[in-house]
């Protein structure tokens, strides 16, 4: 089932090791290390081949896609060769990057971006499409009356004034020309009712929100350890330095209040309370793609016995993130062949701060995961 991928900040770090690894793994040259979708408990589902994606997108910035490996190559995120070896499919993809339409209304913007979603499914004879958001985090979206209902936001949209944030606005455009979303980052994307309601009219499904790649992952698998143990969290610090044009944009404090209050939900659900302590974020340019997370635990055991754990993460983001944005697109494309429609809770396994109101313990949500993938292949 040939399947479209469509990444909004194609562009960027993320994407470009994500195109950069599917035409390394269509053409045979790695093995599919990092992707979930690979591990045999999850393999019983139809979900699109290698061989069936095909990946486009849209972007502010017009840097070429291949000067962009390069880049990545030389800072030590990809293989450079890899990226040699590419070449020609690299420039290939590179026909299917679009600029990222602006328009005076954001209904134009929306009609715009589902115009080319509808050129990408035809000229390729793509059987769907997923839209995947991985551009810079947003600052938390301000409420509007017309983010209620579908009737009121399309009203809204045709007026001079923005009303949706640029993720909601892709997901908007997403649902408008029948495709699935996703959204892999911390900003706003389609958690508003009136997208709610329109992604259940167009029958097509979402998820989200922020990739797990490192320090809430570990937070994921070891906030329920103390639970299960019965040993009383006291604090839980965390200090994350990262480059990139994550980090940059990360030092924006709006956009940097987004990302931490998405890596804290993990703690209060796993303990069933808040500790003491923040997690904080630091950009560190000279460190470039990759990120080194520092945390210190404290807790009581019995006895009011006190004791601590302090754990380092030091990892390639781009390198922890592109599988995981292949995997949901194949996954999100299968739950749209089977016919479900709305938002896909079953993959918070892959979130920091998911969809619903499911259990936030990495443990469940691989057997949520593993569910869901288990029903699509029936």
């Amino acid at each position: 089932m040939r399947t479209g991928i469509w990444l909004i900040g194609a562009r960027g770090s993320v994407a470009v090791t994500a195109i950069v690894g599917a035409a390394a793994l269509r053409a045979r040259l790695v093995a599919p290390t990092g992707c979930v979708t690979e591990l045999p408990q999850l393999r019983g589902a139809p979900l699109p081949a290698w061989t069936d994606l095909v990946l486009g997108g849209h972007d502010v910035v017009t840097l070429p896609l291949l000067k962009k490996a390069e880049t990545l190559a030389a800072a030590g995120v990809l293989p450079g060769r890899l990226v040699a070896a590419l070449a020609d499919e690299l420039g290939r993809t590179e026909q299917d990057l679009r600029p990222l339409p602006v328009r005076d209304a954001q209904a134009d913007t929306a009609r715009h971006i589902a115009a080319d979603l509808h050129e990408f499914r035809e000229r390729h004879g793509l059987e769907r499409v997923v839209v995947l958001n991985v551009a810079t985090t947003e600052p938390v979206a301000a409420a509007h009356p017309a983010h209620a209902s579908l009737a009121a936001l399309r009203e809204a949209l045709d007026g001079p004034q923005p009303v949706l944030p640029p993720s909601s606005l892709a997901a908007y455009a997403a649902f408008e020309a029948a495709c699935s979303f996703v959204d892999f980052t911390p900003s706003t994307g389609a958690r508003l009712p009136a997208l709610a309601e329109l992604a259940d009219r167009a029958g097509v499904p979402y998820a989200g929100n922020d990739g797990k790649t490192g320090e809430t992952l570990v937070k994921s698998v070891l906030a329920p350890m103390f639970a299960q143990r019965n040993l009383r969290v006291t604090s839980w610090s965390g200090l994350n330095l990262l480059g990139g044009g994550d980090g940059a944009n990360l030092a924006d404090p709006a956009a940097n209040a987004a990302k931490v209050a998405s890596k804290q939900r993990v703690l209060g659900d796993a303990l069933g309370y808040r500790p003491e302590g923040t997690s904080r974020i630091d950009y560190v340019p000279e460190i470039g793609d990759f990120k080194t997370a520092w945390d210190l635990i404290t807790f009581a055991g019995f006895l009011g016995t006190g004791m601590r754990l302090e754990f380092t993460w030091h990892g390639c983001d781009s390198a922890l993130a592109a599988p995981l944005v292949l995997d949901l697109a194949r996954l999100t494309a299968a739950a749209h062949r089977a016919g479900r429609h709305g938002a896909l809770p079953e993959l918070g396994f892959f979130f920091k701060d998911p969809l619903g109101d499911g259990s936030s313990a990495l443990a469940a949500q691989w057997d949520a995961l593993a569910g869901f993938v288990a029903g699509l292949g029936r």
